[in-house]
């Protein structure tokens, strides 16, 4: 059959034309794809390391930042409160945090904090029994926590208790102490949380 007097042109045109409207759909399909596989910056975010300013933290006083979508706590003990807490080894359920997953090895001690700031715990601030968040209470003695009570914190969820250094008391429900992150000072006044490689 002889292609005489067809117009091949039109042919070339039309099937250019198709294969660039493809090509678009394809890419118009293909990209949005690829780009959901990256996570946002806002869940790139919630993982990333925070930064925490303790440069005006005062004697006895917290702060809260958030990581990972939690609320990690940094307080400043007094020097009563680190005397007192070798004083309540026989009233919390895991006085030597015996529970290696609660907190990083370099926090493996009675304050559960770096040695090199005794002073200074960062910790996760939520309860270890059903994930409400306790509340800061640094008084000593006071008549609904008992006598025995030299501040820590207190989850009005179920009643359990934790001392400054977030180990759980004996018969609450929470079953072990709070968790302590991953951290690393940056400077004498600037804590990373979230992050502790590279840290003596």
């Amino acid at each position: 059959m002889s292609n005489d007097g067809v117009d091949t042109s039109r042919r070339r045109f039309l099937i250019t034309a198709t294969s660039a409207v493809g090509a678009v759909g394809a890419a118009g399909v293909v990209i949005p794809f690829g780009l959901s596989m990256n996570p946002s910056a806002r869940a790139k975010a919630a993982g990333a390391p925070v930064e925490v300013d303790i440069s005006k933290l005062e004697t006895g006083a917290m702060l809260t930042v958030a990581w990972r979508g939690k609320p990690v706590w940094v307080l400043k003990r007094t020097e009563q409160n680190m005397k007192d807490l070798p004083s309540l080894d026989s009233t919390v359920a895991d006085p030597h945090s015996d529970v290696t997953s609660q907190q990083p090895e370099y926090a493996h001690n009675e304050h559960r904090s770096r040695d090199s700031r005794a002073n200074i715990l960062v910790m996760v601030g939520i309860c270890t029994h059903l994930g409400c968040s306790p509340t800061y209470r640094p008084d000593v003695a006071p008549a609904d926590l008992g006598d025995e009570w030299k501040g820590g914190f207190f989850c009005p969820c179920h009643g359990s208790k934790y001392d400054l250094a977030g180990r759980v008391f004996k018969n609450v429900p929470a079953p072990l102490n709070m968790v302590v992150p991953p951290y690393k000072y940056l400077s004498e006044t600037l804590v990373l949380v979230g992050d502790d490689k590279g840290a003596a």
